[in-house]
């Protein structure tokens, strides 16, 4: 399973003209289900997501999570963060999971998310969404954790 993280100052996904999804100061979670991918993968990520401390301390310093700052999260599936780009022109897909398995999945990931944290938006899986946002930083990380073998 793989997620692009984002610091936000703001973010919102917009399906068919209607916001779905809005959050101020917190996370951006473009998260992609891959084969092999389990719900304790999902915990795993979601875990680590929480704890991750890329948010400024009084120093000036990455040293405080999502959970220290109270921001949100706004999760919003995204199959194409497994594109394989290496055999020409036109990205492959395969190493994402199933529709239906990346469907439940990312339905798992975002009720964990709203058990464990307070604010918590998200997209649709499968709808075609408009992503906005304001990289705050600009702080992008790239996470991923593999398949348990």
């Amino acid at each position: 399973m793989q997620a692009l993280i984002q610091r936000v100052s703001q973010a919102s996904v917009t399906i068919a003209g209607r916001i779905s999804g809005q959050i101020d100061q917190g996370l951006l979670l473009l998260l992609c289900a891959e084969h092999g991918d389990t719900e304790a993968i999902a915990d795993k990520l979601l875990a680590k997501v929480l704890k991750l401390r890329i948010f400024s301390d009084e120093a000036g310093k990455m040293n405080r999570s999502v959970q220290d700052v109270r921001g949100g999260l706004l999760i919003v599936s995204q199959f194409t963060l497994a594109a394989d780009t290496s055999g020409g022109n036109r990205p492959s897909f395969t190493a994402a999971a199933p529709p239906e398995l990346g469907r439940q999945l990312y339905a798992y990931f975002v009720q964990q998310a709203r058990a464990a944290h307070p604010i918590v938006a998200t997209g649709e899986f499968g709808a075609d969404m408009q992503v906005a946002l304001v990289n705050d930083g600009p702080v992008t990380i790239p996470m991923r954790l593999p398949p348990a073998p």
